[in-house]
């Protein structure tokens, strides 16, 4: 998956570098006349799509859809000797829910590394995840094929966010034994919460490649989903869907 992402970028920035070749800046073309009148200087930045964390030993069990929710306002910045380029920055809310299999992750334990503990013959939830949120700041260099109308344009980015923990927390839902059989039926949950095992700090490169409002991107983490010493050395790698006006 990694491999699969990187790749990805590679080719986002590939395609930005074909598409600087393929129309150089010309110094005699006054793009001053060119008509930007109805496109945004704003915007949202809405992502939804799937999470996966490589570098993840057989005792980190993971299953089900672990997914992102991602949402941002951004500023777009045209250059002014190239509209076809810009430069968009932003803040808002990054999301993820990592859903695991009669896995119990302790994130209230007092020892010195999370755990992740095995509950196939104990008590357990049916479903259990590992939720963080991440106030980001994303920064992303921008190409337009079609500078005056981007709901018409094909558009590639490549960039980075930052981000800084805002909360960490799991949830239980439906506490069952064994054999299955609920305890205090479905719709019972519990929840703890606690920062101290995840990594405070997010730091990722990420990429987008689409058409009009709607572009497939992807993301990876370069800082570890837990602090150092705290845990097996995992990253974390996303990808989905954008919908954007610029």
């Amino acid at each position: 998956m990694k491999k699969t992402l990187l790749l990805l970028l590679g080719i986002t920035g590939a395609l930005l570098i074909q598409a600087q070749s393929s129309n150089p800046t010309n110094s005699k073309k006054d793009w001053s006349k060119l008509d930007l009148s109805s496109r945004p200087a704003d915007h949202f930045m809405i992502q939804y799509g799937s999470d996966a964390w490589t570098g993840r030993p057989d005792s980190v069990r993971t299953g089900g859809f672990s997914r992102h929710f991602n949402i941002y306002f951004m500023m777009d910045k045209p250059f002014k000797t190239n509209p076809h380029y810009s430069l968009g920055i932003g803040a808002g809310l990054g999301t993820s829910n990592m859903f695991f299999k009669n896995t119990d992750v302790n994130i209230k334990a007092q020892t010195p590394k999370l755990p992740f503990t095995n509950v196939d013959s104990a008590d357990h939830f049916k479903k259990f995840k590992l939720a963080t949120i991440y106030l980001e700041i994303p920064v992303e260099l921008r190409y337009y094929s079609n500078p005056e109308n981007p709901m018409k344009s094909w558009k590639y980015a490549i960039g980075a966010k930052v981000g800084t923990l805002l909360k960490s927390y799991t949830k239980g839902k439906n506490l069952v034994n064994k054999t299955g059989t609920s305890y205090y039926g479905s719709n019972y949950v519990q929840k703890d919460q606690m920062k101290r095992f995840m990594n405070g700090t997010s730091l990722a490169l990420t990429g987008r490649i689409g058409y009009g409002i709607v572009s497939v991107d992807a993301a990876y983490y370069i800082l570890g989903v837990l602090k150092d010493g705290t845990g097996p050395v995992m990253n974390k790698v996303s990808f989905g869907i954008t919908i954007s006006g610029l």
